[in-house]
């Protein structure tokens, strides 16, 4: 691991508990003060779009930018492990983890597997995050029945945390069955496990058995209400930035991702538990009367203001860290497309910028 230094870019790095450091930087808050915070700050890969391997360079460059970690996500383009062990190759000094690996979708002992070995061709540096997924992804696409998907997400956390410990493991759990599974490689370091977590009952079990809690599609303000459930472990937030001044033109693509992501009904229950079922009700009452349009356009600005990062880099930079300045250990930017060359956006976005 390489020393505490100043990077490129004028970051000061900081030595912390997990296998790459955390940054330091300065956040201008709105009322003009400026704050220094330290702690990790993160991106998604790949970018909407970028062929992987054409990531290759952006990636060799994020550690001097001032970026501590890359996290993929799975839905209906990459997987989420594969573009990981390729930016293990391309850099030894981030932190990588999944935001999210569904535990519907690969058996028990594969998921082990593959977290095993990006564990080994990271060289420590990897993070399982783990969770539930959606109805659409597991069932629909997928073939799995979406069942009990808190016991699942528990039972696979409580079999993951002994499989990669090297332990034999033979054990009925309530969702399923595991009799005589051991790695044959077993990590050679404890890789930590986090959940995708959005209300109480998650964010406690993410604290009190996991490493931690993975959420998205918050608030700034809403980060305390979160951390106050999960408690003392990590919290990642994957925080999505639309880094263009056209307001209206970003508040148009967010109205559009969170008509579609919100009434799924794990985010429907989250936003009413944040205290925004009054505000988004209405797009909820057209969603499901079947109108799409309508419903995209009956999201309020104030909720798309809240929960897109949308403005100048400067601006969005500031966002981004009121996330942490608030309870946010790793702030994970998703870029979102503005027609603007999306890798230079990811270097104007890096916290030393």
């Amino acid at each position: 691991m390489p020393a505490p230094g100043r990077g490129a870019c004028g970051v000061v790095v900081a030595h912390t508990d997990w296998s790459v450091p955390a940054v330091r930087w300065g956040l201008q808050t709105r009322a003009g003060r400026r704050r220094e915070i330290v702690g990790r700050w993160g991106i998604t890969l790949p970018l909407t779009g970028v062929p992987v391997l054409d990531h290759r360079d952006l990636v060799a460059e994020l550690a001097d930018l001032g970026y501590t970690d890359v996290w993929s996500a799975e839905t209906a383009g990459t997987d989420a492990f594969t573009p990981l062990a390729l930016a293990a190759q391309w850099s030894d000094r981030l932190r990588l983890g999944t935001a999210i690996a569904p535990v519907y979708t690969r058996g028990p002992a594969t998921l082990a597997m593959t977290a095993a070995t990006l564990a080994e061709v990271s060289g420590g540096r990897f993070v399982l995050g783990i969770g539930s997924s959606s109805p659409a992804i597991v069932q629909r696409w997928n073939g799995v029945e979406f069942a009990e998907p808190f016991k699942r997400t528990r039972d696979t956390l409580r079999f993951l945390k002994s499989a990669l410990a090297g332990e034999k493991v033979t054990e009925q759990y309530e969702t399923f069955a595991v009799r005589g599974f051991r790695l044959e490689r077993a990590p050679g370091q404890r890789v930590p496990i986090m959940l995708a977590a959005l209300r109480p009952t998650m964010l406690r079990l993410a604290g009190r058995e996991a490493d931690g809690a993975i959420t998205n599609w918050l608030g700034a303000a809403d980060v305390v209400k979160v951390r106050a459930e999960l408690g003392q472990g990590e919290l990642a937030a994957r925080i999505f930035v639309c880094p263009t001044e056209d307001a209206a033109a970003a508040r148009a693509l967010g109205r559009m991702l969170i008509s579609t992501y919100l009434t799924v009904p794990a985010y429907a229950a989250f936003h009413d538990w944040l205290g925004r079922g009054e505000a988004l009700r209405p797009m909820h009452e057209a969603w499901n009367s079947g109108d799409r349009r309508g419903a995209s356009a009956l999201v309020p600005d104030e909720v798309v203001d809240d929960l897109v990062v949308h403005g100048s880099v400067e601006q969005c930079r500031a966002r981004v860290a009121e996330y942490a300045a608030n309870g946010v250990d790793t702030p994970v930017i998703a870029v979102l497309p503005t027609g603007a060359d999306q890798l230079d956006l990811v270097r104007a976005l890096a916290p030393g910028a």
